[in-house]
């Protein structure tokens, strides 16, 4: 069980971060850094196998790609920008975690312009004239 991995390494880094936290404030922050890149690569493969998964299921109802692709991106933006504003929020920086945020989202929307705009034109030419 993966899980159980996860929460294993979770808690040791728990524990070694909060002894070195009162003398090393640096190096706790830094092994809190590599923990949660450690536990990211775990999860990678995983993340893979879904996007496999996915992307067979699309291409086998006939959707186009490039409508998976953009999703894939903005969850990728999403995870990405929510991890960088907890490393940079761990390390008290509460204002540029709360800007990587914002960005994460305004990329977003970017992304989501075409598939809105597909998903409006086909709302209207259902509607009656």
């Amino acid at each position: 069980m993966e899980i159980i991995q996860v929460v294993g390494i979770g808690l040791i880094s728990t524990i070694l971060i909060l002894v070195l936290k009162e003398q090393k404030p640096m190096f706790a922050f830094l092994l809190a850094t590599a923990t949660g890149i450690l536990i990211f690569l775990f999860l990678i493969g995983k993340i893979g196998m879904i996007l496999s998964t996915l992307e067979r299921v699309a291409e086998s109802s006939g959707m186009e790609m490039i409508y998976l692709k953009t999703v894939f991106k903005i969850i990728g933006i999403s995870y990405i920008a929510e991890f960088g504003a907890q490393i940079v929020r761990d390390a008290g920086q509460e204002s540029i975690a709360s800007k990587i945020e914002l960005a994460g989202k305004v990329l977003i929307m970017v992304l989501a312009v075409p598939i809105i705009t597909i998903i409006i034109e086909t709302v209207m030419k259902l509607l009656p004239a």
